[in-house]
């Protein structure tokens, strides 16, 4: 009686598996490749909006229009504007907002932008935001360039000795400051023909600094306080040749790294910073880097029939390596068929020739990395990788695609081997990339200068080397294993710095373990395992919120369920062996339960990371692909069919 029940319930399973797989089977692109939006917060939206402005461009009614409809659906009923949904108000994030919807022509006087500014002012109003957003409003000269804190631009010249050096900082970082550096050093000032202005925002008490932050260091960040007080002295003291010799190099190594209309490092930050820096630099709208630059930014932006906004970046690499997987999973000709033309859309991404910015820790190791984007040749990451190598070694198991991925996989095994860091973990862009006094420095307000090793990119690394047969007493993997031990929370997780939170990490690192031959029987893997149980909604699903990442370490903080969270819970369990608890069948049905008729699952939580506490993000792929994949794996595990499984994810 049990396996006839236990019959049904999987033939119903396939029938939600096929109608799952139908659905990202028809979004899939001509050319192989599935890309998905990728939404953060207000701020990019805003700061698009502002761009435009600070330049100058013709109006565009429609598209401001719709970007404003987009701003005033996501306020907060707080008044503010949360950087996730449904999250509290964040202050930079609203005086961004504001700014823009001011800008494209709403009344101050009007209930939301009253809300808003009363928010705003109950904070402590514009002059405690945060640096970037102070930056902006210094562009604007809603702030004189004295509340700024201040980062030479000659700090370029200086040898790589010197303990503040732009290689010991992340490559998002790297990206965003360069052209920043310029715009500081000219003191460059927003055209804004409109001569829209803010003051409403500002207290009439000054400016109590902004609030501590958790990452800073009490010593640390007092000699970088006074440091950046006397720079402000003499920084008028520059000679003027040093300073242009700085400014030729900010602009030359913008120019190198363009990256064509992908954009400098391929993230908004950047890319809007490169085209503000040629426009001060004298370049006209038609010169090819500026036009080139601009043109980068367009591509961000997603214009649908009511509303609109500007994405940070695109995720095509990852999108297509994930789904890949997800259709390997599931089995039989039209997903094999779709996982084969995805990869073989992915094979020509690699990059075999750049030695980028990790060269520079790493220069005897030969390029072989992936990017997040469509291209980001200088800035390959670990992580889609990773993901990628893995995805292509199961085709040539499942497909008998032979040895068509034979070499991409070695290279791209013999790069991501050779920037594991000291620790004996991976960042995801740089090697050892630890340098964590430069989160003191004030322009590093949002504790993120930084690329560390981390337990999700380590955990995918350490299941690429295992899937491939990496013996697990090698000496590399052992290393990896033990930091990843290491990094074991008391309560039996791991941080998520690339998803939210401990669940995304917990995941990963469960993943990683089972794959190198861990189970139950091992305290590490029993106490993770201990973990997710622990914290399974009643409703049987999983959901944790970003408030996790809270400054006081409150850890998990629960949330409703979501569709990806529980997706990763039943892959952590199921990786090492758990998938007969009877939690795993609960979170199984509850992916049933929450499809939709069109076969896929609706997410409005942020469950992607940016940077924890400051940007988080939507990965509008997520609650598609990974429920796929959990209830693919579910069934095959079901059925013993362990063959089509992938050991590392």
């Amino acid at each position: 009686m049990r396996d006839t029940l236990e019959m049904a319930g999987l033939e119903g399973l396939d029938q939600d598996i096929d109608r799952a797989t139908e659905a990202l089977l028809a979004q899939q692109r001509p050319d192989g490749h599935w890309v998905f939006e990728l939404e953060a917060d207000a701020t990019i939206p805003a700061e698009y909006i502002l761009l435009r402005q600070h330049l100058a461009e013709p109006d565009a009614p429609e598209l401001e229009a719709k970007i404003g409809r987009y701003l005033r659906r996501i306020q907060g009923a707080d008044g503010g504007w949360p950087l996730f949904h449904a999250g509290a108000m964040d202050l930079s994030a609203s005086v961004k907002a504001y700014f823009a919807l001011k800008m494209i022509g709403d009344d101050p006087a009007a209930a939301h932008m009253a809300r808003a500014r009363a928010a705003i002012l109950a904070l402590g109003g514009a002059g405690r935001a945060n640096v970037f957003t102070r930056i902006l409003l210094a562009l604007y000269g809603e702030l004189p360039w004295g509340k700024v804190p201040t980062i030479p631009v000659e700090m370029v010249l200086l040898p790589r000795w010197f303990p503040v050096h732009l290689s010991r900082m992340s490559y998002w970082a790297r990206t965003v400051l360069v052209p920043l550096l310029v715009l500081q050093a000219l003191r460059v000032r927003a055209r804004n023909p409109r001569g829209v202005r803010i003051p409403e925002l500002f207290t009439d008490a000054p400016p109590q600094g902004p609030k501590p932050r958790s990452h800073k260091h009490p010593g640390w960040a007092l000699f970088f306080n006074v440091l950046d007080r006397g720079l402000k002295l003499v920084e008028p003291l520059w000679p003027r040749r040093t300073r242009r010799r700085a400014i030729d190099w900010c602009r030359d190594f913008v120019t190198e790294r363009l990256n064509g209309e992908d954009g400098l490092g391929a993230i908004y930050p950047a890319m809007a910073n490169a085209v503000m820096m040629y426009d001060a630099l004298g370049y006209p709208e038609d010169h090819p880097d500026r036009a080139i630059a601009r043109r980068s930014v367009e591509k961000l932006l997603v214009i649908r029939e009511d509303e609109a906004y500007c994405q940070p970046c695109v995720s095509p690499v990852w999108d297509t390596a994930l789904t890949a997987h997800a259709m390997m999973e599931v089995g039989g000709v039209a997903a094999a068929e779709a996982a084969a033309k995805g990869l073989a859309w992915l094979k020509p991404l690699q990059e075999l020739e750049v030695k980028g910015d990790w060269a520079v820790q790493r220069p005897d190791v030969r390029p072989g990395g992936w990017a997040f984007q469509y291209r980001n040749a200088h800035y390959p990451d670990l992580d889609d990788t990773a993901v990628v190598v893995m995805a292509m070694d199961r085709a040539r198991r499942q497909c008998d695609a032979g040895r068509d991925y034979d070499e991409a996989i070695d290279r791209g095994v013999e790069w991501t081997v050779g920037l594991q860091s000291k620790g004996g973990g991976w960042g995801a862009f740089d090697a050892d990339n630890e340098h964590h006094y430069l989160n003191n420095i004030p322009f590093a307000d949002h504790g993120a200068l930084l690329d560390p090793p981390t337990a999700d990119v380590s955990a995918r690394c350490i299941s690429m080397l295992a899937q491939l047969g990496e013996p697990a007493d090698s000496p590399r993997l052992v290393r990896a294993r033990d930091y990843l031990l290491r990094g074991q929370e008391a309560d039996g997780s791991w941080f998520g710095r690339w998803g939210v939170n401990y669940i995304y990490g917990t995941w990963s690192a469960l993943s990683a373990l089972g794959a190198i031959g861990m189970t139950t029987a091992d305290a590490p893997v029993k106490a993770a395992v201990d973990w997710l149980l622990a914290i399974q909604n009643p409703d049987g699903g999983w959901g944790e919120d970003c408030d996790s990442y809270s400054l006081d370490y409150r850890g998990y903080q629960p949330a409703r369920s979501t569709a990806s969270q529980t997706a990763w819970a039943l892959l952590g369990l199921m990786a090492v062996g758990a998938g007969e608890e009877p939690a795993v069948a609960r979170g199984i049905a509850w992916l049933q339960a929450n499809q939709r008729d069109d076969g896929l699952w609706r997410q409005d939580a942020y469950t992607g990371g940016g940077f924890p506490r400051v940007f988080y993000l939507r990965y509008h792929g997520y609650p598609l692909f990974f429920p796929l994949w959990a209830l693919a794996r579910y069934r095959n595990l079901k059925r013993g069919n362990a063959p089509r499984m992938a050991l590392g994810m």
